[in-house]
């Protein structure tokens, strides 16, 4: 799994093409401040390890989150960080997951549309733990 956290004053995002038919329908632009995002790519190798690559993707993201005092989080499916990609199906499964682990941890917890490209807006700024790659 790669994972990509970028804290963000202002994100948003607007759904352009779906990519994957059986997915739900969405339209309608969302924005959010004071975020921090996960731009997260499940591998094919994380089948294997699901349970182990979860656990690090938890620890990860409850960690960079307290770092930069926020409790809302955004999960951003991005098959752009490597040549391996999981089929959607286990993708959605993990997203969904940490989804509901992290809502019983206390956060806010919200994802973007999954199966879609989308128009993203960023607003990052510039300081040391804004932006941290990890190769769980």
């Amino acid at each position: 799994m790669k994972l990509l956290m970028i804290y963000m004053d202002n994100f948003s995002y607007k759904p352009t093409i779906k990519t994957i038919e059986t997915m739900q329908d969405f339209t309608e632009e969302v924005s959010f401040e004071k975020v921090q995002a996960a731009f997260i790519q499940v591998e094919e190798k994380d089948v294997d390890n699901e349970s182990s690559v979860k656990k690090k993707l938890l620890k990860n993201l409850k960690w960079i989150a307290g770092k930069n005092g926020t409790k809302h989080i955004i999960l951003h499916s991005f098959a752009h960080l490597s040549e391996s990609k999981a089929e959607p199906e286990f993708t959605k499964a993990i997203f969904d997951n940490i989804e509901e682990r992290l809502t019983n941890s206390g956060f806010k917890v919200e994802q973007t549309p999954f199966g879609y490209f989308l128009d993203l807006k960023v607003d990052a700024p510039g300081f040391s733990l804004a932006r941290v790659f990890k190769d769980l």
